[in-house]
Formats: C-alpha cells, structure tokens, sequence
C-alpha cells in the first residue's frame, strides 16, 4: 500500500511517517515546509515541496504516483491567530482541503485520514467529550476543523470518498526513539511553552485567564502522547482499507489538567522553580476540554500506551536539552 502524506514534515505527522512505515507502508510526503522542517522526513522517504492552496500542485502530485490513500495533517493550528485572521485560517485549512478532496476524487484515490481537532465542540456543557456531544466551535481554527468533516460526509455519499475524522486536542511529548520532537518558529503550546521557561529560553510562562470554573480557575485540557496519537492514525488507516466505512473518533488521554497543574508537574520534573504569570483570558478558549476515547478503544482496539502526564512532560524536555535550539541544533 503507498500513502502520500500531508503535512508530514511536522511534528504528528513525522512522527506518523515513521510509524505507517514501520507498519509496513510505503511512504511520500507533500509539505510546503511553511510549519515543517524537511530534516524530519526520513531519507528513503520520496518528498515533494507543494502547497496545498495550489490545486495544480497536489493534483499533479496524485497523478504522477498511484496513491491508494492520504493522511492529511498540513494546517494552521494557533487558536488566537485563528481568531485575529479567520481568512488565513479557511484559505489554509478549508480550501486547501477542498483541493486536496478534489484532487483525490480526480485521481481514484478514495481513502482519507484526516487529523481534527477536539476544537470542533467549542464550550461543551459537559465532560469527557463523546462523539456525539454537540459541535459548536468557539473559535475560527476549530470552525476550519468542523467544516471540512462536513464536506468529507457530502464527499463521501456523492463520490465515495471513504475517511475517518480523528478529533484531539492537545499533542505533546517527543519520539525519542526517532529523535523528533515540537520545533515551532511560534510557539503556542502550552508544555513546551512552560519548559522553555524552565530552559531559560523565555523569561516566564503565561497563564491566560484564572477565573474559569474549574478547580483552580485555569484552563482544563487533555494532554496526548504524540506516539499514541501517530498509533492510532496508523490503527484508523488500516480499518478504514478493510471496512471502507467512513466513521469519526475522538482521541484523548481522559485526564484533565489545569493549567497551573501542568507548571506544577513540569516543576516536578524539571527539579526547578519556573515563573508563572497570570494574564486575562485569549479569544476562543473553552474552560474544559477531555476527550473520551471510549468509541476508538471499543472498534479499533486503540490503547494509549505513552499518555501519562509526566512522561509526556519528561520527553517533551529531553528532546528540548538536546535540541535547545529546535531542529537547528
């Protein structure tokens, strides 16, 4: 089986790489390195330096090479971006998604994994998240999510585009194994953010907004092990060739964790004190995000075998003090 990858010079989708082939998978990558770094990709792995908002570009590259499926990770992902400059959002992540459902539908290629986010649900009333709770995003970047799920249903019953949509919030950690880890020009991110307070590298770490109705008044997110994630992409991918039954699942650890609890279990790991400072609120974030991951542990077996908050935290850290200065280094 040959899969094309999108946005596979970035932090998931690298590490995705690494994993479709040890699954077995042959292997391309399409990436316009906007976000990624083309060290990441492996050297046997074919590259190909297009941009997605170029439908000539991504048609070209289906029909020169037979793909039997795409994953597909290339997106802006920063939420408070999103919100100051929707119109980058939906030309990037929208309609180059048109273009990449087209392009497929123009070369036969029928079989699409598409990374979501948990950002499709806005402010749920309720947590864990199922896939059934009520999508309403609260922000641009998890509207651009939403929006091309919808048109992947359309797809689907018109011209038999089969996918999965994988919703999830937070990806953290590194591939040690494989040396890759979170290298972004602006980082957005809470763990890396509070470990680069810890390195030195920023004077201190923000927290945006302390009067949420959680425990402590910080925000609540689900923090997931980049290596569990890239396992379940691979585990989607091979039910989705057999079953051809489109379906949506989300991915999450389960766990919450407040803002302040992360600096805290980084301080933990780090063995140092980091400075914290408490900011209003951004644009777009929701109090609480957990995802239930019942649905993908039930059909396909999904286990998370890495998502444990202060092994996320401790890789996350050991690739930084190997690579202080990001893929540069």
């Amino acid at each position: 089986m040959k899969v094309l990858v999108t946005g596979g010079a970035g932090f998931i989708g690298g590490v995705t790489v690494r994993d479709l082939l040890k699954a077995g998978f042959e292997v391309s990558v399409f990436d316009n390195l906007e976000c990624g770094h083309q060290s990441t990709i492996p050297a046997n792995v074919p590259f190909v330096k297009g941009d997605l908002r170029d439908y000539g570009e991504i048609n070209k590259a289906l029909s020169t090479e037979k793909y039997d499926a795409v994953l597909h990770f290339a997106a802006f992902t920063i939420v408070p971006e999103s919100v100051e400059d929707p119109r980058k959002y939906f030309e990037n992540n929208v309609l180059a998604s048109l273009n990449l459902m087209n392009a497929m539908i123009e070369n036969n290629v029928k079989t699409l994994i598409f990374s979501s986010s948990a950002a499709v649900y806005g402010d749920p009333k309720e947590v864990p998240i199922n896939e059934d709770t009520p999508t309403s995003p609260a922000n641009p970047y998890g509207q651009t999510k939403l929006t091309v799920e919808e048109y992947l249903k359309w797809y689907d019953a018109a011209y038999g585009l089969k996918s999965v949509s994988l919703r999830y919030f937070n990806a953290a950690g590194a591939d040690l194994d494989n040396d890759l880890g979170e290298d972004r020009e602006v980082e957005t991110h809470l763990i890396p953010l509070v470990l680069h307070a810890a390195s030195g590298k920023r004077k201190d770490v923000k927290i945006f907004g302390s009067d949420y109705p959680t425990k402590d008044g910080t925000c609540v997110r689900d923090y997931i092990h980049v290596k569990d994630l890239s396992g379940a992409h691979v585990l989607a991918l091979q039910k989705l060739l057999s079953s051809r039954k489109s379906a949506v699942y989300n991915l999450g650890s389960e766990s919450g964790f407040t803002v302040k609890e992360i600096v805290a279990a980084s301080e933990k790991a780090v063995g140092k004190k980091i400075n914290a400072v408490v900011s209003g609120r951004r644009a777009g974030d929701p109090p609480a995000l957990i995802a239930s991951s019942r649905k993908i542990r039930s059909e396909l077996g999904w286990r998370q075998k890495h998502s444990v908050i202060e092994k996320i935290i401790l890789d996350t850290w050991t690739w930084m003090q190997k690579h202080p200065r990001g893929y540069s280094s």
